[in-house]
């Protein structure tokens, strides 16, 4: 096995949580693919013997894809998620496996997306990162560029907005 193939092995065992990080960052089911594919590119292009903890690194990267991706829709005016439900995830209901019990849970949490529009994109992933994921702030911190007071801040603002208790600012 080349060193390629080994990365590839390694990466695919991440590919499913990167995807449900994406994916509960974007809205989108293409979308969340592309940023995961994104992360492939990074890790191919970057020297990955350096790379302590794989998980964690991609991780990190998706979630910098993520906040690109999301900086990107409001510098462009695309149009935003909040005119639509997220893309479903479609599974059976007798499935007895772990994966398709996750993706029925993400199809439970379609009405959690659509409030997850409220957030800027930084409270949505130190959100998402640490109320899903359990990242704790230390790590979220560099991802969004903050320090882990400020990551613990913007967390508590998503969970407000998610619980209904401060509506979102009128711009």
């Amino acid at each position: 096995m080349t060193p390629q193939d080994f990365l590839a092995d390694r990466f695919q065992g991440h590919r499913p949580h990167l995807k449900a990080v994406a994916y509960r960052m974007l809205g989108s089911l293409s979308e969340a693919e592309d940023a995961v594919q994104e992360a492939w590119l990074r890790l191919v292009r970057s020297d990955s013997g350096d790379i302590d903890n794989l998980g964690g690194w991609l991780t990190t990267v998706v979630g910098r894809v993520c906040l690109d991706m999301l900086r990107a829709r409001k510098a462009r005016r695309e149009e935003s998620l909040e005119g639509r439900l997220p893309d479903p995830v479609i599974s059976s209901a007798d499935a007895a496996d772990p994966e398709q019990e996750v993706l029925l849970a993400d199809s439970v949490g379609l009405a959690l997306l659509v409030v997850l529009e409220s957030l800027t994109p930084a409270e949505r992933l130190a959100f998402v990162l640490h109320d899903m994921f359990g990242l704790p702030f230390e790590q979220i911190a560099p991802i969004v560029d903050r320090t882990p007071a400020t990551a613990k801040k913007l967390a508590s603002r998503a969970r407000l907005r998610v619980r209904g208790a401060a509506p979102n600012p009128d711009p």
